[in-house]
């Protein structure tokens, strides 16, 4: 318990990074996602293509090299920001390839009939999309939407090797100072658990309520 006692502000300030990370990047990974998806289904074949190749770049990239591309990239490109906000765009870009194909693959489990006939009555593809086919595949993607988030709340200890705080990263502090490692490491993943736990039981409760019952 000394590891925890001795240490616990530090031990705070990165499970609170963790923490931020995992919410903004989640954040915009659902948006992200959502816009995707409707480029994929879309009846214009230019947004379907651009959509193919976001879902198909990112998720054929590793996240440590997209992390790179972003930190050390884009500024060269004029754009900079902090290292925090340059790991929320790298993890939530990635993040948003997985939460598409999720609600793609909701998307297809809506009968055809039910669009044919959203279009039958004159509404857009927007309208049908959003008040027909997506609540009804909302239902069906509460389980990958969430194992996706918590793969991202895990794959944030990435960014502590880009100067980031976050939980992982708090095992160097304390390996200077000469603590235990195995005690340190034993906290760091309490920490994740309490994170990935939290996450789990949110979706649980979502899938209580609007979930398909089995």
């Amino acid at each position: 318990m000394d590891v925890l006692t001795d240490n616990f502000s530090l031990y705070g300030e990165g499970f609170l990074g963790t923490v931020e990370l995992t919410l903004y990047s989640s954040a915009l990974a659902l948006v992200l996602g959502f816009v995707m998806t409707a480029f994929r289904v879309s009846p214009v074949g230019s947004f379907r293509a651009l959509g193919t190749v976001w879902v198909t770049v990112l998720r054929n990239t590793p996240l440590t090299l997209l992390f790179f591309a972003v930190m050390l990239g884009l500024p060269r490109f004029g754009l900079v920001l902090p290292f925090e906000a340059f790991a929320v765009l790298a993890l939530g870009c990635y993040t948003s390839a997985f939460i598409c194909e999720a609600l793609r693959s909701g998307i297809n489990t809506v009968p055809l009939g039910q669009g044919e006939a959203a279009r039958s009555l004159g509404m857009t593809f927007s309208q049908t999309l959003s008040a027909i086919v997506l609540p009804q595949a909302f239902r069906t993607v509460i389980p990958p939407i969430g194992s996706t988030l918590i793969a991202l709340a895990k794959n944030s200890a990435i960014a502590g090797a880009f100067s980031v705080t976050e939980l992982l990263g708090t095992y160097k502090t304390l390996s200077e100072l000469g603590y235990d490692i195995v005690w340190t490491f034993v906290w760091i993943a309490v920490g994740y658990l309490i994170i990935t736990l939290g996450i789990s039981a949110l979706f649980h409760l979502l899938e209580k309520h609007w979930g398909v019952a089995r």
